[in-house]
Formats: structure tokens, sequence, C-alpha cells
């Protein structure tokens, strides 16, 4: 019998914000956190200037010395203190069961920490390894972020790293929700990160998917689905999800936030870049089949809408061959931007949480929706009160990646 799968416990760290209060409050005023990068005009060939860095971040001193987070680059410490505020909110933090092998970690982010990666790079350019030090790799590594976790928190279950470009969160939580549900762990602790860097803004704009024509006007980009998008705006955050098994979590007497109760996975296996809208249906299909659920079910649909053109084009489809005109479709990237590696689980959250709400926040910037987009209910100008008890969350990344993720309230948060 498989088990079912509930969320016990989030933390977040946000363009938006850090908790749910602060981010329904951005969302509600309309306005994005988009804004000029300083120092990004000193890279030659470099055409974006703007981007969303997380909100301030506080670090304790005592926690976060030297010694514990050596090992770590930016990205693993959002990961780690996303965690702990997870495992704090979840009523875990500091538990011996942490140590019990029944918790696990299923996370990812796209890289490790660029400025790491630099020092190796350095060594090939400069032929020294002058600037290599004994964590220069550990901080470098993709599965950087997984591993931090396990050793901060002194994890002893499995540990699924997940290095899968934008689907990295997602896929993480989906892996987790599977575990869980065969049975393998109790509790897995999901999500993903990403810190930002103007090394992974020459990357989407080496495939001229950045958004240029707004650099002294931040407010206005990006435009996911709009016919004037010009592109994607990069990010940064990290969120965990602490799931659980829902006798486990009934027994401990832990808050219910919500039931993960469908997850697809699949890939385009056509282009590395060039996304395939039948194979992001089949995903979303898989999601609905492993809920046991119909179309008709799902209330609200969160897009990965990333304002590209040939990303947003193929979505729409996608969403439209699998949900027809009717379903309200909203972009939270217009906000806070690309997260990347954390998109998959900062929406998941935010998509929960606004469902709790029963408000949808809109997408900004769109005026008129593309006509080669497809005919949906685009949740636009202002956000949308809608009583739902089941939301889809969908992410689709780089190499044909494409993931769903479906929630259901939790029958005693219901207003």
């Amino acid at each position: 019998m498989m088990r079912r799968v509930v969320i016990t416990g989030i933390g977040a760290l946000s363009p938006l914000g850090h908790d749910w209060p602060t981010v329904l409050a951005r969302l509600r005023s309309q306005k994005n956190v988009v804004r000029i990068m300083p120092g990004w005009e000193e890279y030659a060939g470099l055409n974006t200037r703007v981007g969303a860095p997380a909100a301030p971040i506080e670090f304790s001193a005592t926690t976060y010395h030297r010694k514990r987070t050596r090992s770590m680059g930016r990205v693993a410490l959002l990961s780690v203190r996303a965690t702990e505020m997870a495992l704090a909110d979840a009523g875990l933090l500091g538990k011996e069961m942490l140590s019990s092998g029944q918790v696990g970690i299923a996370y990812g982010s796209s890289s490790g920490s660029p400025p790491s990666i630099a020092e190796m790079g350095g060594m090939l350019v400069n032929k020294t390894t002058a600037n290599i030090t004994a964590t220069t790799y550990i901080r470098m590594m993709s599965h950087t972020a997984a591993v931090n976790i396990g050793i901060f928190f002194g994890i002893q279950g499995r540990i699924i790293p997940v290095s899968s470009a934008c689907t990295s969160g997602s896929q993480s939580i989906g892996y987790a929700y599977e575990t869980i549900q065969n049975g393998r762990q109790s509790v897995m602790l999901a999500g993903g990160a990403e810190e930002l860097d103007p090394t992974q803004a020459a990357i989407f704009d080496a495939l001229f998917a950045t958004s240029v024509k707004y650099n002294e006007m931040p407010w206005l980009t990006p435009r996911p689905f709009a016919a004037d998008r010009d592109g994607l705006v990069l990010g940064e955050g990290a969120c965990t999800l602490v799931l659980e098994d829902l006798q486990h979590a009934l027994d401990r007497g832990a808050r219910i936030v919500a039931e993960v109760v469908g997850f697809g996975t699949n890939s385009d296996g056509a282009h590395v870049t060039q996304p395939h809208s039948s194979t992001m249906a089949q995903a979303m299909r898989l999601a609905l089949e492993s809920a046991q659920m119909s179309p008709n079910d799902v209330g609200y649909v969160n897009a990965h809408g990333t304002a590209t053109d040939q990303g947003d084009i193929a979505e729409s489809q996608a969403t439209h061959e699998v949900f027809g005109q009717r379903i309200p479709i909203s972009s939270l990237k217009s906000y806070m931007g690309h997260t990347l590696g954390a998109c998959g689980a900062l929406e998941a959250w935010m998509t929960v949480a606004m469902m709790q709400e029963e408000w949808f926040a809109p997408t900004l910037n769109l005026g008129q929706v593309d006509a080669r987009c497809a005919s949906l209910d685009y949740i636009r100008e202002e956000g949308r009160n809608i009583s739902t008890d089941v939301v889809m969350s969908n992410n689709f990344a780089f190499g044909g990646i494409n993931t769903a993720l479906i929630f259901r309230r939790w029958p005693h948060e219901r207003k």
C-alpha cells in the first residue's frame, strides 16, 4: 500500500522575503523586486544588467561560524539556512530523529558555487594550484547543497542529489515524495537553491534568452507570455519542504500544511534547449495519473513562465492540451525572476500558500498575450480569488526535463 505524503515544514529564502506574510504583501503590491545589478557592467559581452537577489539574510555567528561553513559556498549556505528554518517549522530541529536513518534528503541546484568553480578554472588558465584549497571542490560540486545539509544536521538517511537546472527543486520534491510513498524513509528534506552570479547570466545571454531591453527599467521585466517579452531575469534563493509520511506526522502531532498527491517527470529526448510541448503535456498527465485525478480537479496551474520566446509558447500549448482554455494560470517569475535550481521549491511553496489564501497572484507586465501562446485563463492585472482544493506547479529545464507537481489542501486547513 502506497503511503500518503504531507508537508509539515517550510523554510524559504527568496527575493520577495523569507516568510509568507512578507511575500504575500509583495505579491499584492504588484511590484517586482528586479533591480540593476552593480558590477555586471564590468563584464565585456554581458548584455543583461538586471537580476533579483535574495532579500537580506541573517546568519547567526554562533551557528554559522567558520568551522561549520568552510565547506559552503553561498548556494550551500542558502540551502542549509532554509533547511534550518524548515526543520524549526516542522518541530524537528535538534531532534534525535534526524540521525536515526528515518530522515533523508533530496536537494538540488544547477551547479555548485561559481566563485569556487572559478578557483578550479584558474588552475587551467594560470597553470597554478595557488587558489585551490582543501574545500574548493566541496563548494563547487553539483551536490554541495545536499551534502552540506546532511553534514550540518547529522542526517543519516539516503541522499538524493539533483542537478537538473530549472527542475532541480521540483524533481527533488518529486523524488522525495516517491521515496516516502514507497516506505523507504519516514521524512525527507526536499528542495533546491541557487546563488545569483554573472556567469549564470552569461550562459543565458549566449543563448539570447536574457532580458536586455529593460536594463534601465527593471520593474518592467520579465514579461512572461507577453507579446513584447524579451527574455528571462535571473533570481536567487532557496526553499526546503519537510515531507513526511502521513501516519508518522499524525503520530507525532505535527502541523500539516498540505498534501503532495502527484508527481510527473520525463524528458523530451530531442533537443537541449528547444522545448517540446507534447512531452511537457505528458509530464502533466503523469502527475494527474499519479494523483488519480482528472484535469477538472485542478483549480490553478503555476506556470514555469520564464518569459523566453519558445519556452512560453511550448508551455502554454502543453497546458492547453491537458486543461483546455479554462485553467487559471500565472507566473511568479514576473515578481522574483528565475531562481533556477530553487524555483521548483519556491514556486511550490508559494502555490500552496496561495491556495490556502484563496487568492492567486497575477502575472506582472502581461499586457497583450503573445498570439502564438495558447488560449488560457491568464491571471492579469489584479489577483484572482479562487477557492480550490488542488493546484499544480510546473517546471521545465535545459535538456528537455519536464516536471509537474500536484498539491491538495489539507482538510483541516480549509477556511
